[in-house]
C-alpha cells in the first residue's frame, strides 16, 4: 500500500498538467471560441467524470424501458474499441467488432431501437436526423458524451461509482477523472451508482453535502440488480435462477470489465467455490486466453462447472471462435439492471418526461 501510494504521489505533475490542458479545453468551450452545437430533439447524455465502468449502459438501457413504447429511440456511442472508423448503424449483421462490445449489446437486446456509432457524435446525429421522416429518431441518448463537448445535449446524466465517488478521486494520471470534479455543473442529474442496498439515509445526506450540488442538479441513488442466468449459446443452454446455484457448484467466473469486484462478491455469496479470471475491460478473448480458461477448469473436480460472464464477455464470446463446443452447454452470462433505491424512480422518470415535454412543446410554439 505504501508502495502505491509512493507511485501515485509521482504520478501528481503529471496529472497537473493533463488537468491544466482540460481546464484550457474547457474554457474554449465555455467562451464559445470552440462551438457547441444544439439540435432541434432531445439529447440526453449519459456520461460520467471517471475512466472506467459507472453503470452508465444500465442506465442507457433503463432509459430504453422507460422511452421505447412513447418514441422512436436511437442510442449513439462512438463504439469503444471497435476494429471500424466513421459513422455506422447496427443491423442484424452487425459484430462487436464492428460497432463496438456494448452497442451490440443493446443491438441484441433491443433489436427495434436504433443503435449507431460514430467518433464524431455531431456527425453521428446528423446522420441519424436524415433519415425519413417516418424513421428519424424523435429522442437521441449519447452514451459517454460527457466529454464531447461539440455537441450541447439537452439534459446530462453524470454517473458516479459509489464506491469511487468522483469528488474523492485524482485527475488522470494519478487517479481516474477525465476532468476535474467542478465539471459536474455541467450535468443535470447525478446519480450515485452501484450502492450498496441497505445504503441509510445518513449515508445519503453525507454523500449529498460533500457533492454540493446546485439548486437546479436532482441527485439519485442507484444499485445493481443481477438478474437470472442466461446462456451464452441459448440453443445449448438455458436459463438459471440465481438462488439455484449451490454452495457446493463449482463456478468459474470470467471478467473483462473496469471493476469486477461487486460481480465476484454477488458469486461468492452463492457458492463457496468461485474461481475468477479478471481480463481488461472491453476484453477481446484471444486463443491464449482460451486456453488459460481451459488449465483453470482441468483443475476443478466437476465435469461441467459453471462457467459465468459479464454481458459484455458474453457479446464476445458468442462470436469468437475459439470457444470450445463442449462449453456452450455450461456457458452463462450474468445480466445486470439499474435499480433506484427508496422507490425514486418515479421521481427520476418524471423528470425525464417532463424535460422531454418541454422542448415538445417549445417546438410547437415556434411552429
Amino acid at each position: 500500500m505504501e508502495k502505491q501510494s509512493s507511485f501515485r504521489f509521482l504520478l501528481y505533475p503529471f496529472a497537473l498538467l493533463y488537468g491544466i490542458g482540460v481546464w484550457i479545453r474547457n474554457l474554449l468551450f465555455d467562451g464559445n471560441i470552440l462551438s457547441s452545437k444544439q439540435f432541434s430533439i432531445p439529447v440526453i447524455c449519459v456520461g460520467n467524470l471517471a475512466a472506467g465502468g459507472t453503470g452508465k449502459t444500465p442506465m442507457i438501457e433503463y432509459l430504453i424501458h422507460l422511452l421505447k413504447d412513447k418514441y422512436r429511440i436511437a442510442v449513439l456511442s462512438r463504439g469503444y474499441k471497435r476494429k471500424s472508423s466513421g459513422y455506422i448503424l447496427a443491423d442484424r449483421d452487425s459484430t462487436p467488432w464492428l460497432v463496438g462490445d456494448e452497442s451490440y449489446q443493446i443491438k441484441s437486446r433491443y433489436p427495434d431501437v436504433m443503435v449507431a456509432v460514430d467518433e464524431d457524435r455531431c456527425r453521428g446525429i446528423c446522420n441519424l436526423l436524415n433519415m425519413n421522416e417516418d424513421v428519424r429518431p424523435q429522442i437521441i441518448l449519447l452514451d459517454d458524451a460527457f466529454q464531447h463537448r461539440y455537441v450541447q445535449p439537452s439534459f446530462s446524466i453524470l454517473m458516479t461509482d459509489y464506491n469511487r465517488l468522483y469528488y474523492r478521486d485524482k485527475l488522470l494520471p494519478a487517479g481516474r477523472l477525465r476532468e476535474s470534479a467542478g465539471n459536474v455543473r455541467r450535468t443535470n442529474i447525478v446519480v450515485v451508482s452501484k450502492c450498496i442496498e441497505s445504503l441509510k439515509p445518513i449515508e445519503r445526506c453525507i454523500i449529498e453535502k460533500e457533492m454540493k450540488l446546485k439548486t437546479y442538479q436532482r441527485l439519485f441513488f442507484s444499485t445493481i440488480s443481477y438478474q437470472p442466468l442466461e446462456g451464452v449459446f441459448p440453443d445449448r443452454c438455458g436459463t438459471l435462477k440465481l438462488e439455484h446455484i449451490r454452495k457446493d457448484d463449482e463456478i468459474l467466473l470470467l471478467t473483462g470489465i473496469a471493476n469486477p469486484k461487486p460481480l465476484i462478491e454477488k458469486m461468492i455469496a452463492y457458492s463457496d467455490k468461485v474461481k475468477a479470471i479478471s481480463f481488461p475491460d472491453h476484453h477481446d478473448y484471444t486463443g491464449k486466453d482460451i486456453r488459460k480458461i481451459r488449465t483453470e477448469l482441468s483443475h476443478m473436480k466437476s465435469d461441467k462447472p459453471l462457467i459465468i460472464c459479464t454481458e459484455k464477455d458474453a457479446v464476445r464470446l458468442r462470436s469468437n471462435p475459439h470457444v470450445p463446443d463442449e462449453w456452450k452447454t455450461h456457458l452463462y452470462a450474468v445480466p445486470i439492471r439499474m435499480e433506484f433505491l427508496s422507490g425514486t424512480d418515479r421521481q427520476f422518470d418524471e423528470q425525464i418526461l417532463r424535460h422531454i415535454h418541454l422542448i415538445e412543446t417549445s417546438k410547437i410554439l415556434q411552429q
